[in-house]
């Protein structure tokens, strides 16, 4: 194809974990190629320098070399030449995650943006990248998942692929192993899930079926007359390793990591209860299903385009992150997959989880999304006394505003609405090309009231730009539900949280104003004894068992290390602050807030 830029990719030494790729520029700029490499992924809000795993580099045209200086950390410039160039490079692929790559010898797997070079000032040129088999008759069972637009290659194998422009070639991350492979159709549009990893017992028609559910939920959610998907089709790409977690979205696919024992088994049966590690897995896909709508085609003006070379700052991540977080478990118990009382168990373990960190009155969650580069994604040991978490936060706005809308308009207008708004108003449909438009943050507000006909200045101001708790209690008696504390002793604490290492009882945050706070413990410290007692890992001599034996008010003797010196410190105990909150359906029921309930979780 003319004037395409062509990408090879082997995956060379996969004991070494290298893959060898090869850019051809048919045709470079005469004054000299410059070449660059993103420096982070969208969706993942950190500079990750995806061009230190460039290990070696080189640059040929018509079989001659062509002088190539670095200019910066990803960037390089190249001679001028008169002929087609070609740029053959390494690339160390050991990251297992969903933002970057990773070759051995039993899968392959990479993002376009941590593996492909960037011709400068040929991005919207078409991108065509010839995938390759690994060399050795281990290798011949192999196959290819992604959802590139195949060219010169059959489904789910090796051969070329091609994408429209280079942000369309980084959008549709790759997997190349033996996986297995399920297929269900949802509103027309065929839906794929290849899982890399061993699974003992798989039940890969039950996750098929939920999955088709899930999905046909999101569909007609925004799209309740034409239940047409926005894209072609899907990808769920998921690697079962460990005690792996993690999503990342893509125009027509995500990348997944879970747990083995996060999959649905054969042996439990189809009709078996959802698990919870099943509840948390559906709920991850969930997210990253509804990021089809919500941040890939409704993005954050700030956004539009991404510029891959340096941060992109936005006040809008409580939106675009907070609002798919609350619906990713709405959405689950809308399409029956968890039950009411299962749903209100994980948004009370979600409203705990908030109200346990005090950077809720320190950050709003509109600082902590422009601060995320900075804070969010470089969490430390003070995290919890400094910043709020935007995801579930934003996940508690989201409901406080639904809740809100739905009251103050007597159930006639809800978030849904606005959502809906936004979509008819902001989507970006890749396929039918055009210049993309994002959300401003100036228009959020005028959106919302206009799509609700609810006045929400002060709640933005409060709760969005301000620091203050939404009022979840009284929302939450709208729908019938009710707030409650457990009615038990009161428990003394250091007020820290704390992680076991190789053994040791090592302090990993310390709250502030606690009981650890005042008497001069930090977080790296290591436990060792209270009044003498020796800490264990296991029952009955941890942490909680001493402490459960005091009172609030009581003074303790602990001992510890600090890095290599042992220090003695009195301690008064303090109530233990982590919230214990639960959710339930009121006893008395009216028919408002019944049907309001109804409404909201779309359950009976």
């Amino acid at each position: 194809m003319e004037n395409a830029v062509h990408y090879t990719i082997v995956p060379s030494d996969p004991a070494g974990h290298y893959f060898t790729v090869t850019l051809t520029i048919t045709s470079p700029d005469p004054q000299g190629q410059r070449i660059s490499m993103p420096t982070w992924i969208p969706g993942s809000y950190l500079i990750r320098e995806f061009a230190r795993h460039v290990v070696r580099i080189r640059a040929t045209s018509n079989g001659h070399d062509v002088m190539l200086e670095k200019q910066n950390k990803h960037t390089w410039q190249l001679a001028p030449c008169r002929h087609a160039l070609q740029v053959e490079y390494d690339i160390y692929a050991w990251d297992l995650s969903v933002r970057a790559a990773h070759l051995d010898q039993s899968h392959a797997f990479f993002n376009g943006s941590s593996v492909y070079l960037r011709a400068e000032g040929k991005e919207h040129h078409p991108h065509i990248t010839h995938l390759q088999r690994p060399r050795g008759s281990h290798y011949r069972t192999w196959q290819v998942a992604t959802t590139l637009r195949e060219y010169e290659a059959k489904r789910y194998g090796f051969g070329s692929y091609i994408a429209d422009n280079y942000d369309e070639l980084i959008d549709h991350p790759v997997e190349m192993g033996n996986f297995a492979l399920g297929s269900f159709s949802v509103c027309h549009t065929p839906h794929d899930v290849a899982i890399t990893g061993h699974v003992p017992a798989l039940d890969m028609d039950r996750l098929c079926a939920d999955l088709s559910r899930l999905c046909e939920t999101h569909i007609t959610f925004f799209a309740p007359a034409t239940k047409q998907a926005p894209m072609a089709r899907y990808l769920f790409l998921v690697t079962a390793a460990g005690n792996a977690y993690g999503g990342l979205e893509h125009r027509s696919s995500t990348a997944l990591l879970c747990s083995r024992t996060d999959l649905p088994s054969k042996q439990t049966g189809t009709a078996a209860p959802t698990s919870e590690a099943y509840q948390t897995f559906l709920a991850l896909c969930s997210h990253e299903y509804f990021h089809n709508w919500l941040v890939k085609r409704i993005r954050p003006g700030d956004f539009s385009p991404y510029n891959l070379q340096e941060e992109n700052y936005t006040r809008l991540l409580w939106l675009f992150e907070g609002f798919t977080s609350y619906y990713d478990d709405l959405l689950l118990v809308r399409s029956a997959l968890i039950d009411e009382d299962t749903y209100l168990r994980r948004l009370a373990r979600t409203i705990n989880r908030v109200k346990s960190g005090s950077g809720r009155h320190k950050q709003s969650i509109a600082e902590a999304s422009f601060d995320a580069w900075i804070k969010f994604y470089r969490q430390d040991e003070n995290a919890p006394n400094a910043l709020v978490n935007y995801y579930t936060k934003g996940a508690l706005i989201a409901l406080a505003l639904d809740l809100t809308i739905r009251r103050q308009t007597r159930k006639q207008k809800s978030l849904d609405d606005v959502l809906l708004r936004l979509w008819e108003k902001y989507a970006h449909h890749f396929e039918k090309g055009g210049k993309e438009t994002g959300l401003d943050e100036a228009e959020v507000l005028p959106l919302f009231e206009d799509a609700t006909g609810v006045m929400l200045g002060d709640f933005f101001k409060r709760y969005i730009y301000g620091t203050e708790d939404p009022p979840l209690e009284a929302l939450l008696k709208f729908v019938g539900i009710e707030k409650n504390q457990p009615d038990s002793p009161e428990k003394p604490g250091l007020n820290i949280r704390v992680r076991q290492t190789h053994g040791d009882c090592l302090i990993a945050n310390v709250s502030n104003g606690g009981a650890a706070h005042k008497a001069g413990l930090s977080a790296g410290d290591i436990l060792l004894a209270i009044d003498n007692v020796r800490i264990q890992p296991d029952p009955p001599a941890t942490l909680d068992n001493l402490l459960s034996r005091y009172a609030a008010g009581d003074t303790v003797k602990v001992h510890l290390f600090r890095l290599d010196e042992l220090l003695c410190k009195e301690v008064t105990l303090l109530p233990d602050n982590q919230p214990q909150f639960t959710l339930k359906r009121a006893k008395k029921q009216t028919a408002t807030t019944r049907t309001a309930r109804q409404q909201w979780l779309g359950t009976p």
